[in-house]
Formats: C-alpha cells, structure tokens, sequence
C-alpha cells in the first residue's frame, strides 16, 4: 500500500513539473512573462536573443541573455526547457496578470 502511494505522489509531482514548463525556443513573449521572476523585459530580451542566435542548446546559455546572470538562471532554470511544448499552468501565472483580469 505504502509502494502504490509513494508511486502515486511520484507521478502527480513529476506530472505538474512537467506541465510548468516552459520551451525558451517556441515559447511566446506571454508564456515567458508568466514565468516567475520574468518580466516583460526579460521576456523580450530571450526573443531577440532567440532571433539574433538562433535556438537555445541548453537551459544554461540563458546567462547569455541581458538582464541575466547564474544566479537568476540558477532560480529559473526548472522552469526552462530547451525541447518539447511550452506548457504553462493557469495557476503559474503572475500575480500580475490576476490584477490585469480584474480591470477588464
């Protein structure tokens, strides 16, 4: 019984990690705004160097990027990925943008 619990909670954690994240190669300017601890700026600044470099190898050349450093990669660095589909939850979203969907 302890095995099938352990296997269960093993799955839902390593499903919702999986679910968060977020492809630096396809995402959109508003899938990397969603990511905590990228703002807009950041966010435009992973497209032009996207643009101007081409696709992202690893996670780790976002210390490439202005605005970024280890430190701020080594904070975001499990919610990047370089390949798969950009999956951002509803509940991973900004604060932010729980404000922005009260003006409207």
């Amino acid at each position: 019984m302890k095995r099938l619990l352990l296997a269960i909670i093993t799955f839902i954690i390593s499903t919702s990690i999986a679910m968060a994240t977020v492809n630096l190669n396809t995402a959109t300017k508003e899938d990397l705004d969603r990511v905590k601890g990228i703002g807009p700026v950041k966010a435009q600044a992973i497209i032009d160097y996207r643009k101007k470099n081409g696709s992202f190898k690893n996670v780790d050349e976002l210390e490439n990027v202005k605005g970024f450093g280890s430190k701020s990669v080594k904070k975001v660095r499990s919610e990047f990925t370089v390949d798969g589909v950009t999956n951002v939850k509803p509940a991973a979203a900004k604060a932010t943008d729980k404000k922005n969907e009260v003006k409207k």
